[in-house]
């Protein structure tokens, strides 16, 4: 396999309903992945991810444009892709009737494992989900995190060399979230190459190593974490509460957002001190920190992550 895990070139998906007007899910993705990268797909709820995993793992036919796993195209051809890609649907839940040990073992061999490797993986991956002591239980008794992580565990135990991850840790407490990550940083140390969905900032700023942001089918900018955060135009964030009427005063020192009655700008280190003062003189109560994916991603989407649309 020489060519790139994850290519896709002006990938589009437009929905026709009798009677109303066609949705676009996907405007024109254009993306790659290359070996051994995490990437994550960074957008709020309904921006086009998990439109976009669904046409890469085979599931859902693209209106236009190509998709190729390892060079094979995943829409002309999926049976050359299916067996070299595993897939985390987004709140997918194991089989009901099964245990979490029955569950991971089974669809490892309907993937041809062995007896013997399919019950050493399993028994590895429950281990490294936290799921040993829980393994004999039937799935419907088990809680929405743990089903979960049996979820992620039943295809971090495949090792295929192309893993998709449509919202991994979904429901999981941040114990189990980071047993998760440290689980597929191993696996990309081992050969496997990952895309991964997320709405999380901090999953996608800790996980990733590369990442694009969507939004409404599109692509917006794509880069590392730090590249992101730098484009912003400063290291560091002041939060003025009930700043957002004197917004004004403080454009000079920086890029300023308002949300609500609060007013986020950000600014250099060597302009903090003048800025500050400026915040004692009106009164206001100011909140310094450094800046993150949430300011970038504010930048470019012009929204929260987590804003509805009205």
């Amino acid at each position: 396999m020489s060519a790139e895990p994850l290519r896709s070139h002006d990938l589009r998906k437009v929905y026709q309903s009798r009677g109303a007007p066609p949705t676009t899910a996907l405007a024109g993705v254009s993306l790659e992945v290359h070996r051994g990268e995490r990437v994550a797909l960074l957008g709020r709820n309904g921006a086009g991810k998990t439109t976009f995993l669904r046409i890469a793992s085979t599931l859902l036919r693209p209106t236009s444009g190509t998709i190729e796993i390892f060079g094979h195209d995943a829409d002309r051809d999926p049976e050359l892709a299916r067996p070299l890609i595993a897939v985390v649907p987004q709140e997918g839940k194991p089989f009901f009737h099964l245990t979490p040990y029955e569950q991971v073992y089974t669809y490892l061999r309907a993937r041809g494992f062995s007896r013997e490797v399919g019950k050493a993986r399993t028994a590895e991956a429950l281990e490294k989900m936290g799921l040993t002591d829980i393994q004999d239980r039937l799935a419907i008794t088990l809680s929405g995190g743990q089903r979960q992580r049996t979820m992620v565990a039943t295809v971090i135990a495949t090792e295929a060399p192309l893993l998709f991850l449509d919202e991994p840790t979904i429901g999981m407490d941040p114990f189990a979230r980071r047993a998760v990550w440290d689980a597929l940083r191993e696996l990309t140390r081992r050969g496997s190459t990952m895309l991964l969905t997320t709405h999380y900032l901090d999953e996608a700023e800790a996980l990733s190593d590369r990442l694009y942001i969507i939004d409404r089918g599109r692509v917006l900018v794509k880069g590392t974490a730090e590249e992101l955060k730098a484009s912003v135009g400063g290291t560091l964030k002041v939060t003025l509460a009930k700043g957002a009427e004197r917004r004004p005063l403080f454009e000079s020192f920086g890029e300023c957002v308002v949300d609500g009655s609060s007013c986020t700008v950000i600014v250099s280190p060597e302009k903090l001190g003048e800025l500050m003062a400026v915040a004692v003189r009106e009164q206001l109560t100011a909140t310094v920190g450094p800046v993150t994916l949430e300011e970038a991603f504010l930048r470019f989407v012009g929204r929260s992550i987590n804003e509805d649309d009205n």
